[in-house]
């Protein structure tokens, strides 16, 4: 996330709900938790190499589409840890995000 980015996702309709399916197969695959960590979303993965690599995926093109979301992956022993964090005035759009999956 950058200073200034404008909290909007670029994404048309359709592409959205391509990306909402793609994020919730994953998460009915392998999301083990979810939890909320005050502003901070955590969704814990199963941590094979197929998972992470469609996390990292995710991660990026979210970071085009909303750039104003903070979202990081990280290994936490067999599993994955992806943090979802929004910009004040966009904990709606990080919350609906950890929701998809």
């Amino acid at each position: 996330m950058t200073e200034g980015d404008p909290i909007a996702c670029s994404l048309n309709p359709d592409e959205l709900q391509s990306r909402l399916d793609e994020i919730a197969g994953l998460g009915s695959e392998s999301l083990i938790t979810r939890k909320t960590d005050g502003d901070r979303h955590l969704l814990r993965f199963h941590g094979d190499a197929g998972t992470r690599q469609h996390l990292e995926a995710i991660v990026a093109a979210e970071a085009q589409c909303c750039s104003f979301l903070d979202l990081s992956l990280a290994q936490d022993g067999d599993a994955l840890v992806l943090s979802i964090v929004a910009p004040a005035g966009a904990e709606l759009v990080a919350r609906q995000l950890a929701n998809a999956f």
